[in-house]
């Protein structure tokens, strides 16, 4: 398993971050978003993953 440094953890933590700032998605879907952090074996590093539920 890749070993997270502290920059790619703050990298990431932005981007989830800037994920679910973005007004004008929340505005056209509509629902309840929720935003998970998940460990991408393919990519060896964790991604946010947002999925929208109504």
């Amino acid at each position: 398993m890749t070993k997270l440094t502290r920059r790619g953890f703050i990298l990431t933590a932005a981007a989830a971050a800037g994920a679910r700032a973005l007004p004008q998605i929340a505005a056209r879907t509509g629902g309840r978003r929720i935003l998970t952090l998940v460990f991408d074996k393919g990519l060896g590093m964790m991604r946010a993953v947002d999925r929208v539920v109504p």
